[in-house]
């Protein structure tokens, strides 16, 4: 009953997810995608995508990682992937709310939390790829259809999207090309611009 207990608990406080809030506007542009929404999202392109992606991964765990890994943000907050000064501590805040968090588990679930968080972080697997790729493929898909909101509000260039991003061809050159045309329409649109100022 206490290892019930212990996993209640955990899912109850990680309810706070959804009250996190994110720069990405959901795709009707009338409010900012929280972080619940965001992780299940990608766990649904997870099996969606898999066909397109070069390397044989591992999808439950794929699905895992993409569900747990913005866990850490009900402490340390959403860090604007654009935000320099806001990126310097974000993995002291980060790595505090997982101590907090994943330690309200049973322990053997509270060392499984802690493995696919870090082997997230690395994106050194091809599971860790897979899912670093749609975590940044899904705020893509968000700021494009919702006109380029996000980045106009933010004074976000194409450059600094594709560094931000290029990341996704170490999983898929496909989903990469697709981006790449994404970015070039956004260009012609307005809904980003083409240099660093």
């Amino acid at each position: 009953m206490e290892r019930l207990k212990q996993q209640i608990a955990f899912i109850l406080e990680v309810d706070k997810l959804k009250t996190i809030y994110r720069q990405s506007l959901i795709t009707d542009a009338t409010r900012f995608e929280n972080d619940a929404e965001h992780s299940w999202h990608l766990a649904l392109m997870a099996f969606l995508l898999a066909e397109h992606i070069e390397e044989k991964v591992d999808l439950l765990k794929v699905m895992k990682m993409v569900l747990m890994h913005d866990i850490v943000e009900i402490d340390a907050g959403d860090t604007y992937c654009y935000d320099e000064q806001a990126k310097l501590d974000k993995r002291e805040r980060e790595e505090k709310c997982a101590e907090r968090i994943f330690t309200m588990l049973p322990e053997d679930q509270a060392q499984e939390m802690f493995a696919l968080w870090e082997e997230f972080e690395q994106m050194e697997t091809p599971e860790a790829r897979y899912a670093a790729a749609l975590d940044r493929l899904q705020p893509v898909l968000l700021n494009y259809t919702a006109n380029g909101l996000s980045w106009k509000n933010h004074d976000i260039s194409v450059e600094q999207v594709i560094e931000r991003n290029q990341r996704i061809q170490n999983s898929s050159e496909k989903l990469w090309s697709f981006v790449r045309g994404l970015l070039d329409d956004a260009i012609t649109r307005g809904y980003l611009r083409k240099r660093k100022t």
